[in-house]
């Protein structure tokens, strides 16, 4: 199936030259969605992951689900100050600053393989962040799951060899 027959490409979104692509237009399709996630779950079902683990929001849109067809559990990171247990946090360049992401200290178990799941790898810096708050935990992180990847942006540099796997790929 091709998937970006499904994904509404939007130019100069959210500034000049940026050309946006929005999955809600696929997360709209229900077969569609369930598809993705079945092929998402079909590429990491042999890496006997014990969880897996989205950045906020639109990772757990992809991560949730897929925890689910894979019988693991999900782990949220979020950004700091939304999780109410102890946390531990790290910090990640935005275009315009800086900002954290935080997950429970409780949440990996030091030995746990973790599979990182998200719509979209772009500069590599969420997934890179989150990467090292799952290390930080003891965590073993066998790979990483996208929908999207924007290949001309090298988000793969960032990320330390890791196994990484989009299901659609754009370049330019």
């Amino acid at each position: 199936m091709n998937y970006k027959d499904y994904i509404r490409v939007i130019p100069d979104f959210p500034q000049p030259g940026i050309s946006f692509k929005d999955i809600t237009t696929l997360l709209q399709d229900g077969e569609v969605y369930r598809r993705v996630i079945q092929d998402l779950a079909e590429r990491f079902k042999d890496l006997h992951i014990d969880c897996i683990a989205g950045p906020e929001a639109r990772g757990f849109v992809i991560g949730a689900p897929l925890a689910v067809a894979l019988g693991v559990g999900f782990v949220p990171i979020r950004k700091s100050g939304k999780l109410p247990g102890e946390t531990i946090e790290a910090d990640y360049a935005l275009e315009y600053g800086k900002d954290k992401l935080a997950m429970h200290k409780d949440a990996i178990k030091p030995g746990q393989k973790v599979l990182i799941a998200d719509d979209l790898l772009a500069t590599g810096g969420t997934i890179a962040t989150s990467i090292n708050l799952v290390k930080q935990l003891g965590g073993e992180v066998v790979g990483a799951a996208f929908l999207i990847e924007l290949l001309e942006l090298n988000g793969k540099e960032k990320l330390g060899g890791i196994d990484i796997f989009s299901l659609v790929q754009y370049n330019g």
